[in-house]
C-alpha cells in the first residue's frame, strides 16, 4: 500500500466531456493546484483524506491493488513558487527526484524519462523516475509540473508500485495525465472562498 502523508486543498467534482480513454468520467477540480483530472473506474477520491495531507498536496486519489496487482495513487499540489517554462525541464526533475525520496527514502532512483508537455494548452514538463524499493519491488513515480500561469505553478504525480513501463498501471497514470487541465485564476480566487465558507461551516 501507498502511505499518502499528504493537506487540503479546494476540491470539487464536475463532469467533463474530453477526449481521450477517460473522457466523460467524474473529475476532482484542485483550485489551490490550479488544475484537474478525471478519475478512473476503480479509483477513490475522498474528500475527507485530502485535509488531512501535509501542506506539499491538496487533493490526492487512490487505486487498491488487486491480489498481487500494483498499487497506485495520484495527487495534485501547488508549487512552492512559479516557474517560468523555460525552467520546467530543470524544476520538474528535481522535484522528481525529491519526491522518490519522500516516498520511498534511502531507495535509488533512476530517471527513465523526462519530456515536455502541455496541460490545459498550457506548457508542462513530465519526468519519470524508477524506484527499486526496499522489499525487492519496483516503483514508478511520474511527475508533472505545470505553467497555469505567469504567478501560479501546479504539479501533478502518480505513483505505482509493481509491474514494468509497458504495464497498465503505469498506462493509467498517463492517462489521468492527459486527462488534466487547468482552472483559472478567477475559478481559483472563487472556489478559494467557497471553500473558506465550508470548511467554517464544518467545524
Amino acid at each position: 500500500m501507498l502511505v499518502l502523508a499528504l493537506i487540503g486543498g479546494a476540491v470539487w467534482w464536475v463532469n467533463r466531456g474530453e477526449d481521450g480513454p477517460l473522457a466523460g468520467r467524474p473529475r476532482v477540480t484542485d483550485a489551490k493546484a490550479g488544475l484537474s483530472y478525471a478519475v478512473p473506474e476503480g479509483w477513490r477520491h475522498d474528500t475527507a483524506k485530502d485535509e488531512d495531507l501535509v501542506d506539499a498536496f491538496s487533493s490526492q486519489m487512490t487505486k487498491k491493488a488487486e491480489a498481487d496487482g500494483p498499487s497506485s495513487a495520484f495527487m495534485t499540489g501547488p508549487a512552492g513558487r512559479p516557474v517560468a517554462p523555460a525552467g520546467l525541464k530543470t524544476a520538474t526533475e528535481t522535484a522528481a527526484r525529491s519526491n522518490a525520496e519522500f516516498f520511498f527514502p534511502d531507495q535509488p532512483a533512476s530517471l527513465q524519462e523526462s519530456r515536455p508537455a502541455t496541460v490545459g494548452g498550457r506548457p508542462a514538463h513530465t519526468a519519470v523516475l524508477r524506484v527499486a524499493t526496499s522489499d525487492g519491488d519496483t516503483a514508478y513515480l511520474e511527475l508533472t509540473v505545470v505553467a497555469v500561469d505567469s504567478a501560479h505553478t501546479g504539479f501533478l504525480l502518480g505513483l505505482t508500485t509493481g509491474g514494468a513501463p509497458e504495464d497498465s498501471a503505469l498506462r493509467e497514470l498517463d492517462e489521468i495525465t492527459a486527462s488534466a487541465d487547468t482552472v483559472t485564476a478567477a475559478d481559483r480566487r472563487h472556489r478559494g472562498r467557497s471553500a473558506d465558507v465550508r470548511s467554517g461551516a464544518g467545524q
